[in-house]
């Protein structure tokens, strides 16, 4: 299978950006507790994370790496992985800054360059979860993960994705823009990336073919007093419909990887 077409767009797109999300970055590796989603929403609230004390993990679209700082400070052995230099060198940057160095991998998620069963638990935020085709990274992360081995993504919520106009700089209003079936790639006429997001059913098949019991599905909701940078979802919106959602899998048989 070679390289998907939209691989060389993402890239691109996020090598630009990459100066723009340092910033950030660095002050999420600079925070006590895990925040996530664009509303920073406090681990405390969301539970998102197991324990990862003496495990390996895989982070998949590492960015600035900052999830994988923290579970290197909660006692994994965390790899990052992210196909855009510039991203990396970013993280490269932050582990110098705060003393805290862990493997660094240039490759995509669609493609993994690691062996079979390397890891306990696979993470993505806004990574791979929903910069790459889910038809293509969630089989690598069925290969990458030892039996029991857990999967843990963020992405945008379903009902946020179908009620944003295609229009940059307006928010997701009450109305439906678009079909909920078929959902799967996403083109916007003021961004060059491409993003990708499934139905429910989709993602609950998607999931089964490749040996994982779901275990949650967590819809995040913003505190009244969260703030966000982000145009495409204002608060009072987060808080009646969920923006965000946190799948939860564990891989509980295994599936020929043909290689």
């Amino acid at each position: 299978m070679g390289e998907p077409d939209y691989l060389h767009q993402n890239r691109a797109a996020w090598g630009r950006n990459a100066a723009g999300y340092e910033a950030a970055g660095r002050s999420r590796w600079g925070s006590k507790e895990p925040s996530w989603g664009i509303w920073s929403i406090p681990e405390s609230q969301v539970d998102l994370l197991p324990e990862v004390s003496g495990r390996d993990t895989l982070e998949l679209g590492c960015g600035t790496g900052y999830v994988s700082a923290w579970l290197a400070r909660r006692g994994a052995r965390p790899v990052g992985l992210d196909p855009t230099w510039e991203q990396l060198a970013n993280a490269r940057r932050l582990q110098k800054e705060f003393g805290l160095d862990f493997p660094l991998v240039s490759a995509a998620a669609e493609a993994v360059p690691l062996a079979d069963g390397s890891f306990d638990v696979i993470i993505s935020e806004y990574g791979a979860s929903i910069w790459s085709d889910p038809y293509r990274w969630v089989p690598e992360a069925a290969r990458l993960l030892r039996p029991g081995g857990e999967l843990i993504f963020l992405v945008n919520g379903t009902l946020l994705m179908l009620c944003v106009p295609d229009e940059g700089g307006l928010p997701a209003n009450r109305l439906l823009k678009k079909d909920y079936f078929g959902m799967h790639r996403f083109e916007w006429p003021d961004d060059t990336s491409v993003e990708f997001h499934l139905g429910y059913g989709d993602w609950i098949r998607l999931l089964r073919s490749n040996g994982f019991e779901i275990t949650d599905l967590v819809e995040l909701r913003p505190e009244p007093d969260r703030t966000t940078t982000y145009d495409f979802v204002t608060l009072e919106w987060a808080r009646s419909w969920p923006s965000e959602e946190t799948w939860k899998a564990r891989k509980t048989t295994p599936v020929p990887t043909g290689r």
